[in-house]
């Protein structure tokens, strides 16, 4: 009998601790954690984020690097592209213009904009002279910007005009900024203002045009110099700064290189290109653009408008699609309302090509010769038509939609799994392993085990998989947070073990699956334990449903839940059951509909194997989506838990009171 294949081993002679599970490591390497990498130049070893741009360079032989779309008259133009070449010259320009600024080695600058090759360029200089980039997003609120502007004592942001405003607007605030480098052009209103401030105010443009003419010597960074102070979300509190090195970085693209020597992961070239959207102020999108450079990759930015991001896609035709759940899941609610719009022969061809391709899935095969001709061209079209890699970070995402997108998109589908504080380089599941609901063993640069949360009935002795608290050691875990000593202490040990508040079982493959944060899990009356982002995964799947909010209180039995509904398949069923004409807000505040959709999840959830404790007993519609804007959002498109709550506080109290 053919024993499985293990992904993971038990660290050598690692001492068994009472209260939790003996680490492990990737089989790829169970003797020694990676920290760098090799480059194609004979002799010469990648250690640092500057090293792994030149690194890009050199093998693109003057391939196109950084490309957008120019807006003309509100039209999007073209994709304009600039060479790796190009782009080094430019960045060693731009960083010595910054240096006649004042800035120097070791020094923090904020970025404050949104994904553009400017804020890319303005990261790469700062890896080219040694200087430490601080990511500002105005998303986290003027008191968080204030916050970290203040605790970086940061003296020059470079950011878009109308962040630039923002900044300006909030000088009386931020004794400490004195320079303010926009990108693109530089209107008087902005001069004017920014002279009454006492504050420099100069173009993006001019400062590289000053280091062009008269250069400075750079001084490189080595791999435990700081690359950045990268400031989590978080869903509560003060932002906290973790401090990431270049060998964080490195550490984790030195994996994804090794892992690709073994089959195990994908090294892009030349011929691939990325679609960059998520933002560059959190580590994921960051890394993504990290392991593209040390490849050589085109990287095309969106035009700033994730309502336009598809039409961005269409044009640019990426070859590697980097993504968050909760995108795959629209394109998954989307695709399968349409199927069933339409009926009939469509349906039913739809259908059996999934079917077989999902059998398939389970031998191994993604591809069906004549099914992705016929059936799934369309939808493949819907992302360039071009994927051959999909990776989604971010937040689990169901096994359902995993399969979708590798039925689909005939495509790679990775999903990886990480934190801020790893420079998101936590595990990552392997090529050509198509078991959904994984996300893989540790990365090569680091080893993981499980801690025991004995209140919650998790341990690393549980039967048949040990369960526990994810922790981590290794050359990717950061320093600590930013002048936050306690901070610091409460999330690293003295042993450098890393703790995540993720809760997290191996599997019988040394896999690791994500069960649930420890604190978004909560008690209810009768003693169940309750692990809300599950069981919105579950109903978000339903075709009627857009976004979903669970909420137990520990003094009842039962759950409620705030609905958002799809407004195009709310709209088609009003027509089919005789609320044609109404408004999608119209919809959302009638009796029926509230109705419908209860007993429509009730069934969704029971089909679904939810547990009767699981099912909601009452829910509120709304027509207001959560977004980062209204705060219910953070900027990686996780819920934030307690401000729905706050918002939703008078409605949670009404279900409670029409349940009892």
């Amino acid at each position: 009998m053919a024993t499985e294949q293990m992904y993971s081993v038990v660290v050598p002679n690692s001492p068994a601790i009472p209260g939790e599970g003996k680490p492990r490591r990737s089989v790829l390497c169970p003797e020694k954690l990676l920290e760098n990498y090799p480059s194609i130049k004979a002799g010469v070893t990648i250690t640092t984020l500057y090293e792994n741009f030149l690194e890009g360079v050199q093998r693109a032989e003057g391939g196109e690097f950084l490309g957008h779309r120019p807006i003309v008259d509100d039209v999007p133009q073209a994709y304009q592209w600039q060479t790796y070449a190009e782009v080094k010259e430019r960045i060693t320009h731009f960083g010595a213009g910054l240096s006649h600024l004042g800035l120097a080695p070791n020094n923090n600058f904020g970025i404050f904009a949104i994904n553009r090759p400017e804020w890319t360029m303005s990261e790469l200089s700062g890896y080219m002279y040694n200087y430490t980039t601080v990511p500002l997003y105005d998303t986290l609120g003027v008191s968080a910007i204030e916050y970290i502007v203040n605790q970086t004592e940061m003296e020059i942001v470079i950011a878009s005009a109308d962040k630039a405003s923002i900044i300006l607007n909030m000088k009386s605030t931020l004794p400490t900024v004195k320079t303010v480098v926009v990108m693109g052009d530089v209107d008087q209103t902005l001069l004017d203002e920014a002279k009454e401030l006492n504050v420099h105010v100069v173009s993006w443009a001019d400062v590289e045009r000053s280091g062009r003419e008269k250069p400075v010597q750079a001084v490189h960074p080595t791999a435990e110099d700081v690359a950045t102070i990268c400031y989590t979300s978080g869903t509560t509190g003060t932002p906290k700064g973790a401090i990431l090195t270049h060998k964080n970085f490195i550490s984790t693209i030195a994996s994804f290189h090794t892992m690709a020597k073994h089959g195990k992961f994908f090294i892009p070239s030349p011929a691939d290109t990325h679609v960059s959207y998520l933002p560059l102020a959190h580590v994921f999108e960051r890394l993504c653009q990290a392991v593209m450079i040390s490849g050589a990759a085109r990287v095309g930015y969106y035009q700033g408008d994730t309502l336009k991001l598809l039409d961005d896609v269409a044009v640019l035709q990426p070859t590697i699609f980097a993504s968050v759940p909760r995108l795959f899941n629209r394109i998954y609610d989307k695709v399968l309302a349409g199927v069933k719009a339409k009926g009939g022969v469509a349906a039913f061809l739809f259908n059996r090509a999934y079917n077989t391709k999902k059998a398939n899935l389970r031998r191994g095969i993604i591809h069906h010769a004549l099914w992705d001709r016929l059936v799934f061209g369309a939808i493949r079209a819907r992302l360039g038509g071009k994927v051959r890699h999909i990776v989604s970070g971010s937040a689990p995402i169901s096994p359902d939609v995993m399969d979708f997108l590798r039925i689909c998109f005939s495509a790679d589908v990775y999903e990886g799994y990480g934190q801020t504080e790893q420079a998101a380089g936590l595990s990552m599941s392997y090529r050509g392993d198509l078991t959904p609901g994984q996300v893989g063993p540790p990365q090569l640069c680091t080893e993981v085990k499980l801690r025991d949360i004995p209140s919650m009935n998790y341990t690393s002795e549980d039967k048949p998989f040990p369960r526990g608290e994810i922790m981590l050691r290794g050359n990717s875990v950061f320093k600590g947070y930013y002048k936050a000593p306690q901070q610091t202490a409460e999330t690293l040990d003295a042993e450098g073990w890393s703790g995540t508040g993720d809760v997290g079982q191996w599997d019988a493959q040394g896999r690791l699956v994500v069960i649930d944060r420890v604190k978004n899990i909560f008690k209810l009356a009768q003693g169940e334990y309750i692990a809300p982002e599950k069981i919105e995964a579950v109903l978000a799947k339903h075709f009627l449903v857009a976004q979903v909010f669970v909420y137990g209180h520990s003094l009842q039995a039962m759950l409620v839940g705030v609905v958002v509904p799809d407004s195009e398949t709310l709209l088609v069923w009003a027509k089919d059951n005789g609320l044609g004409g109404k408004t999608y807000e119209e919809l959302c505040a009638h009796p029926q509909v509230r109705t419908t959709l209860q007993k429509e999840l009730t069934v969704f959830g029971k089909e679904s194997d939810l547990k009767g404790f699981e099912i909601l007993k009452n829910i509120y519609v709304t027509p207001e989506q959560f977004t980062i804007d209204n705060d219910l959002l953070t900027p990686t498109f996780k819920l934030k838990r307690h401000a729905a709550k706050e918002k939703y506080s008078v409605e949670i109290e009404r279900m409670y009171a029409e349940i009892n």
